[in-house]
């Protein structure tokens, strides 16, 4: 009988390491979430000069010049992304959309 009380006391300190465990876990977790989410409007505004109707224009111009084929199509396709964020105010999606057609004319 006197092995049960050090039995439950060691079980309730492995509950407290499992439970600290969890808690360092949680707070990771909730600190790339908050990353991830702050990533795309970070790209509008550092990332190739942000999202803006002057870098837009400067993107399709670059684009039209590459010669026709599926990269040219991706970059057709991220340039109307970028129009369609902006248009809905989503300046970091646009951002992000802007800056792979501009990766995309750069391996012209």
């Amino acid at each position: 009988m006197s092995q049960i009380p050090a039995m439950s006391l060691d079980l309730s300190q492995e509950q407290k390491k499992e439970s600290n465990i969890m808690t360092k876990l949680l707070g990771v977790i909730a600190i790339a979430a908050v990353a991830f989410a702050l990533a795309p409007a970070q790209a509008a505004k550092h990332g190739m000069g942000g999202c803006s109707s002057g870098n837009l224009e400067k993107t399709e111009t670059a684009v039209e010049g590459m010669p026709d084929g599926d990269v040219k199509m991706a970059a057709q396709k991220e340039i109307a992304s970028a129009q369609d964020s902006m248009l809905n105010g989503k300046m970091g999606a646009c951002g992000m959309h802007l800056n792979k057609a501009m990766h995309a004319t750069m391996g012209k």
